[in-house]
């Protein structure tokens, strides 16, 4: 007997509906979270958090949903679908096939640690204590193993991590592109650090008032078409977007009266990510393909408006006078050519989110190394400062002082994210190669950023890549926009030819 394609494909679109329902009030209280609620409040919160997750799990890994995928998965009913419908059958599916092979109440578990983690992540990060906690890290680490036996192991366990972030993604690719990248940047980081001449950065921590650094960063927001009317700015420990729907894609940033610049390009970096979302076809709406297609395309889109845009001469041409103009007792007497070769100075750092375009990736090459040791290895939680220590001394020659400078700096780990790192370089791979292409096809490119027009990148960008959401792979995005795999070439030409530039080499 032949089904009713469109009732059945009208009542799994209202299932797909009602998840994202609970997707958006979880989404709503993690962000909470994250921006100023009680301390007091956080373990009950997490069980909230943990509770509606594991509702919005259980319709993903009903019989419901299995019935419907099994029904319009079927030749002649998958056939009467439109092309953005088959995608979001297949997608459902493989998130189906994914989730039902974890035990719901191990699903609840991991949901309420992760999120009781974040929070007191930030009191140990704060205080510089991995000892205390080491249990809570120990025991994520601990469910992550537990459920890549569930998913079932890839090439290797990590492998199994990687393909959750960027889908087809291997140890074995990521070693190729990582060692192609490492070769090409390491000489030219080398002949910096050689080099005589290096920028004065000591005027970019004088004391900047958090008020103005507020009013400046919301400007740049402004200019580069954040739509504030569909999202909002707070303040958080560690700066992040998160999407709750079509209409609600938020950012966070990080003030530091002590460096004027931290939170500019942290709000450049997560404004990114939100025009990614605010800019997803309304067609996909409150489906698995209404957003990002990957966190390496995602990642690409947060470095380019932070990197390629916000770090470039034409970007401050047009906008260091207004910076000026917040801050005058601490930059008029600088001038542009001084502050731009002082916001690009390489030097060996501690921290990710405030280390230079260069040598940011050997920042994401420590992460992922260590992850690795840990899913493939079996390196103990209890190691990991030892391990962080060792391969900072080695990879950048610095020792960090403290664990809350080193090991406990980035919050992904608490949140339960192994696996997420390599997506940090792999976007700047394929904003690199993404530009390459869109500077051919803009050659006004460089005049538009100069004079602060950026709608006609930003409509280039929707065209080629936002709109789709999840409804292409990173594979045919990366190949349909420029004709090619990824290639790791592309970035490396772009660090050499603007550090050689700013260091006369």
């Amino acid at each position: 007997m032949a089904i009713n394609v469109i009732a059945v494909w009208d009542s799994f679109a209202a299932l797909l509906s009602k998840i994202s329902s609970y997707q958006e009030a979880v989404a709503l209280m993690a962000w909470d979270l994250r921006t100023g609620a009680p301390r007091k409040g956080a373990a009950p919160r997490s069980e909230t958090i943990g509770l509606l997750s594991t509702e919005a799990f259980k319709l993903q890994t009903s019989a419901e949903m299995g019935g419907y995928l099994s029904q319009l998965l079927e030749d002649d009913a998958f056939k009467q679908l439109s092309d953005t419908q088959q995608r979001i059958v297949k997608d459902a599916k493989e998130e189906y096939d994914r989730s039902v092979k974890i035990p719901e109440e191990k699903y609840k578990e991991y949901v309420e640690l992760t999120a009781n983690s974040e929070t007191l992540w930030e009191d140990f990060k704060e205080s510089g204590d991995f000892v205390g906690f080491e249990p809570y890290l120990t025991k994520i680490v601990a469910k992550l193993q537990e459920f890549i036996d569930y998913w079932g192991v890839k090439d290797t366990r990590y492998d199994t991590l990687l393909n959750m972030y960027e889908p087809g993604l291997t140890v074995e690719k990521v070693d190729q592109v990582f060692g192609q990248l490492r070769d090409r940047l390491v000489p030219v980081v080398t002949a910096i650090s050689e080099h005589g001449h290096k920028p004065d950065t000591e005027f970019l921590h004088n004391i900047f008032p958090k008020e103005q650094q507020e009013k400046v960063s919301l400007f740049l927001l402004e200019q580069i078409g954040y739509d504030f009317e569909a999202g909002r700015v707070d303040e958080s420990m560690h700066p992040f977007q998160t999407t709750l729907n079509q209409g609600d894609a938020r950012i966070t940033t990080h003030y530091i009266e002590d460096d004027v610049v931290d939170a500019l390009f942290s709000s450049l970096h997560e404004g990114g990510h939100a025009l990614y979302e605010q800019n997803v076809s309304d067609e996909l709406a409150r489906t698995p393909l209404g957003q990002g297609t990957s966190m390496g395309i995602h990642e690409s889109q947060s470095r380019f408006w932070e990197n390629m845009i916000g770090r470039s001469r034409p970007f401050w041409e047009r906008y260091y006078g207004d910076l000026q103009k917040h801050f005058p007792e601490q930059l008029n007497e600088v001038p542009l050519d001084q502050f731009f070769k002082a916001i690009n100075a390489v030097k060996n750092s501690l921290i990710r989110i405030q280390s230079d375009e260069l040598t940011y990736n050997l920042h994401i090459i420590i992460r992922y190394e260590i992850e690795k040791m840990i899913f493939n290895e079996g390196l103990p939680v209890s190691e990991l400062p030892r391990v962080w220590n060792e391969k900072y001394q080695a990879y950048l020659g610095i020792t960090p002082p403290n664990d809350g400078v080193g090991v406990l700096q980035d919050v992904h780990w608490s949140a339960g994210l192994f696996g997420y790192f390599p997506s940090y370089a792999l976007g700047n791979m394929y904003s690199a190669q993404f530009a390459n292409t869109m500077m051919k096809e803009l050659p006004e490119f460089e005049k538009w950023v100069g004079e602060g027009n950026f709608a006609p990148i930003r409509e280039w960008l929707i065209d080629k890549i936002y709109k789709y959401g999840k409804s292409r792979t990173p594979s045919e995005l990366i190949e349909g926009v420029t004709g090619e795999p990824l290639n790791p070439t592309y970035l490396a030409d772009y660090l050499e030819q603007k550090y050689k530039g700013i260091y006369g080499l």
